[in-house]
């Protein structure tokens, strides 16, 4: 398997401390920067006021296997949390799209580090992408909080 990134994330965040801890949370612009062969692929981007912006977190620990989250000191599986550290440190971001200038988008809500190689980027489409009845119990399951269903 080969990755090919197909651009490079401009960010305010030059550490992992200067990153929000998820990208919704920040009004920060960042400058998603679009490698000269892939411009073509950006027909029509400004149709969508939000995309779907998948990075690689190349300054990740790729050895954890267990994190804790911000609402419990409990440690989780990384494949049940959001953290960065993971074995593949593949990152999404769903992101406001404010323009376009040539092969740069303008965008806020990522929460990528100044560097970040840029993967791919997705229209975000709500009728397939929001599922208003999925379930998230953000804290360690207990007989109270446990998703029903």
């Amino acid at each position: 398997m080969q990755l090919t990134p197909i651009g490079i994330i401009h960010s305010p965040y030059r550490e992992r401390g200067d990153a929000p801890r998820q990208g919704r949370l920040s009004d920060n612009e960042v400058t998603l920067e679009i490698f000269s062969q892939f411009v073509d692929g950006l027909k029509d981007i400004t149709r969508s006021s939000r995309i779907i912006v998948l990075y690689w977190a190349d300054r990740a620990n790729r050895d954890v296997l267990q994190s804790r989250t911000p609402f419990s000191d409990v440690p989780v599986g990384v494949f049940t949390s959001r953290s960065p550290n993971r074995p593949n440190p593949i990152a999404f971001c769903v992101a406001d799209l404010i323009r376009r200038e040539g092969r740069r988008l303008i965008v806020r809500g990522v929460d990528a580090l100044d560097g970040s190689p840029l993967l791919d980027i997705k229209t975000y489409a709500p009728a397939i992408d929001a599922i208003p009845d999925a379930t998230h119990v953000s804290r360690s399951p207990t007989p109270e909080n446990m998703p029903h269903g």
